[in-house]
């Protein structure tokens, strides 16, 4: 009995060694409250959210969710809304959550039309002053490539509440992909007076780039990297730090976003496709073809498609760079069944690697629908590739020139706009721009990069012009 007995006070001896050294280093836990000895201050300990709490507050915000927590989201307001069918908020939520799932997953034809039907549910369920669902179809329609319906379901979704910030993202978008630069930035200023955090200034950032702001967008996304509160979040901010130092041909820079934004969510593809395309940058090609195949294993969109096509033809490797090939086409088809316009990605595959007069037959509809800069500058190259090459001209001018709003200095635009001039022997213009574009950034392009340099080296080096000579009395003044 004795033995038992010291055995009981022995064992609670250990347990009150372990609280003590529990309470030297700092406090203790109770009732999910820290505690600490020093004057009875009590701090609460952070509780993470439930995954599909945490996916609800992200989608409310317009803030990237974690595909898992997309998952038990989903699962959840289908499971409420089986009994609660009147519940036009949980309907509006569950639509922008597919919404959601489908462009993390590229799946289309899986989550848009889930999402359609789930938000024009809960506008017939309450059809006046539901912003959250015009929010949601406005966005939808962003993600479908539709901007003009994304513009008139963004302006009734302001209209209906003029105060909900998380309306004016996809109505940035809207007016971006018409071409509208100017109404962007009105947009955007609004929504600097309502709201601070980091999607706004991961949203900022994007008009920056828009405008030529370089610098400005990439100060906005490394504040919008640091105010991240999840993972996911996180993960998707440093992607878009990372494609910005992509495009200023920051090679290591842009791996080192990529790279990390995939540590922190494995789902984030968009990365893992940028990694691929620095590390081909960086001559380390073995692993940006296992990059690119793992994006497009989980993540099949049809632009991964492309880069890793033409990253096989760069290498000689034409019958691996058609079945990429043939692998966009599918894409493309599918995702019109999710009611996605692909004429963009598909006229510039078209263009380059088809049929350039079937590439200009799709954006000459895409233009008419909806003329931004990105549209401009595939008709142009598509016109050029297809002998059009004085129209050419004219597309090609409105993408890269700075009073037709192409202010992005885009190295991919700039070598389209000097590859056209030097074709209709405008040297000077088609060498200045050549130059900027491998200035800009020199990797753009696994096809594009050498055949800029190809061309300079015929163009050769600029004629010397003689220095106009100032007299006397010029240079007293």
């Amino acid at each position: 009995m004795e033995n038992e007995v010291g055995a009981v006070r022995q064992g609670r001896g250990r347990v009150l060694k372990r609280v003590l050294i529990t309470l030297l280093a700092g406090g203790v836990v109770a009732g999910g409250v820290m505690l600490f000895p020093h004057g009875g201050r009590q701090v609460p300990r952070p509780v993470r959210p439930a995954p599909g709490a945490q996916a609800d507050s992200a989608v409310r915000a317009g803030v990237p969710a974690a595909l898992p927590d997309l998952a038990v989201l989903i699962g959840e307001r289908e499971a409420h809304l089986r009994t609660h069918p009147g519940d036009a908020r949980s309907w509006a939520v569950l639509g922008a959550a597919y919404v959601e799932q489908g462009r993390r997953t590229a799946d289309a034809a899986a989550y848009y039309p889930k999402a359609e039907r789930a938000l024009r549910t809960s506008l017939t369920v309450r059809p006046a002053r539901n912003p959250e669902a015009l929010g949601g179809m406005a966005a939808l329609a962003d993600a479908r490539r539709d901007f003009r319906s994304a513009r008139a379901l963004g302006e009734a979704a302001l209209k209906a509440d003029p105060k909900r910030w998380t309306t004016y993202p996809p109505l940035i978008d809207a007016y971006t992909g018409l071409g509208d630069h100017e109404a962007a930035e009105q947009t955007l200023d609004r929504l600097l007076e309502l709201h601070s955090g980091p999607a706004v200034l991961a949203r900022a950032a994007a008009v920056y780039r828009d405008l030529g702001r370089r610098e400005d967008a990439a100060a906005a996304l490394s504040d919008a990297v640091a105010g991240a509160q999840a993972p996911a979040e996180r993960a998707a901010w440093l992607e878009r730090a990372g494609q910005l130092a992509w495009e200023r041909g920051e090679r290591e820079a842009a791996l080192r976003h990529f790279e990390e934004a995939v540590r922190l969510d494995p789902d984030q593809r968009a990365a893992q496709a940028g990694q691929a395309r620095a590390l081909a940058a960086l001559g380390r090609t073995s692993e940006a073809l296992s990059a690119y195949r793992a994006a497009l294993t989980k993540q099949p969109v049809p632009q991964y498609a492309l880069e890793l096509g033409e990253l096989y033809e760069s290498l000689g490797l034409a019958q691996a760079a058609r079945v990429q090939y043939d692998l966009l086409r599918d894409r493309v088809r599918r995702d019109a069944a999710g009611g996605v316009d692909g004429d963009l990605v598909l006229g510039a595959f078209e263009a380059d690697h088809g049929d350039p007069r079937a590439a200009v037959r799709l954006l000459r509809q895409e233009w008419a629908r909806q003329p931004g800069v990105e549209v401009a500058d595939a008709l142009g190259w598509a016109l050029h590739r297809s002998g059009e090459t004085e129209e050419a001209l004219r597309f090609a001018t409105v993408a890269t020139d700075r009073a037709h709003a192409g202010t992005v200095r885009s190295a991919s635009y700039l070598y389209h706009r000097g590859m056209i001039e030097r074709r209709l022997r405008l040297d000077g213009p088609a060498r200045r721009h050549l130059e900027e574009a491998l200035r800009i950034n020199p990797y753009f392009s696994r096809l594009g990069a050498p055949a800029a340099r190809t061309a300079l080296a015929e163009l050769g080096e600029a004629p010397w012009t003689d220095v106009p000579v100032m007299d006397d009395e010029e240079e007293e003044e």
